[in-house]
């Protein structure tokens, strides 16, 4: 069952990935000529449902 992330992981998420692009990390989509800061790189690579990263829940 996939659940929509929390705003909270959403954050963090967004966060580890606009990190991992600032310290040379290739995007992972084809960057439009007005994309350059890392945090909107990660968020437009979010909503694409691209960022390889998992959030594992405790219940």
């Amino acid at each position: 069952m996939t659940r929509k992330h929390t705003r909270f992981e959403k954050a963090r998420v967004i966060g580890a990935r606009a990190l991992q692009i600032s310290m040379g990390a290739p995007p992972l989509i084809e960057l439009p000529g007005e994309l350059l800061d890392p945090v909107d790189i990660a968020m437009e690579e979010y909503d694409r449902s691209v960022i390889p990263i998992s959030v594992i829940r405790e219940e």
